[in-house]
């Protein structure tokens, strides 16, 4: 099982915190939700972070059970559209930047 994360890295406009999640949740995250393959869709929003830490005001991870399973979904029309969704987003609410990072999933239960 591996876990697709976009990372965005920076900040919200002033005052407009609100706006930026209602919009990822109702624009985002139905188009998030569609992409072929996925097991299973987080959206976390940023709460707090330590001192001195970057701020992440929000972090998407998308689980799928292997890389052929995401790298159809990244290459899906549903992905397309919401990259063009998420750049009008990002254009109204963010400052910072988008990086992805894919990870292998290990589970140990105490």
């Amino acid at each position: 099982m591996i876990t697709r994360f976009a990372l965005f890295e920076g900040s919200i406009k002033p005052g407009k915190t609100d706006a930026f999640r209602a919009a990822v949740t109702k624009r985002l995250v139905p188009l998030w939700r569609q992409f072929p393959g996925n097991s299973d869709v987080r959206v976390m929003f940023g709460e707090e972070r330590d001192e001195g830490a970057p701020e992440f005001p929000l972090i998407l991870a998308i689980t799928y059970p292997d890389r052929a399973a995401m790298e159809g979904a990244l290459t899906s029309a549903v992905r397309g559209q919401s990259r063009d969704v998420t750049g009008e987003i990002v254009a109204e609410f963010f400052d910072g930047r988008i990086h992805h990072h894919v990870t292998e999933a290990n589970e140990y239960k105490g």
